[in-house]
């Protein structure tokens, strides 16, 4: 597994996590599904994750998209 592609798979299980938790203990918890795909949209026109810098730290090999 790549970088992009653990961001990637790191960013659905937050956005499944976080639905799953605004539905069966509050509402509240979609306000980190949106805080999620903002990140995103950021990323894509930055450049810069900061789950892309946790995950190189961690010994992942890099990808295309976050250099």
């Amino acid at each position: 597994m790549n970088l992009d592609r653990a961001v990637l798979a790191f960013a659905g299980v937050m956005i499944l996590a976080s639905v799953a938790l605004a539905h069966f203990v509050s509402p509240s918890w979609l306000w980190l599904t949106a805080f999620v795909g903002l990140n995103l949209l950021q990323a894509s026109f930055t450049g810069f994750c900061p789950a892309a810098l946790v995950f190189r730290r961690l010994g992942v090999p890099g990808g295309c998209a976050f250099k």
